[in-house]
């Protein structure tokens, strides 16, 4: 159940960079010079602190239950 949790998180985090990223690029007018650079380090960021509350959640779900 949690590959499954994690693989649906995971594919919201792409969208979720890749908007974010379509965002700073418009209010910069015009395209960043290292897009994938960039484009990783949200995804990243992003990956690790929301990877972290659902390990976090799922275990405290197991200890009360």
């Amino acid at each position: 159940m949690q590959i499954v949790l994690f693989t649906i998180v995971a594919v919201g985090l792409y969208f979720f960079a890749d908007w974010l990223l379509r965002v700073i690029e418009h209010y910069r007018g015009s395209p960043l010079p290292n897009r994938s650079l960039v484009f990783f380090a949200i995804i990243l960021v992003s990956a690790i602190v929301s990877f972290e509350i659902i390990q976090r959640l799922l275990q405290g779900a197991a200890l009360d239950g």
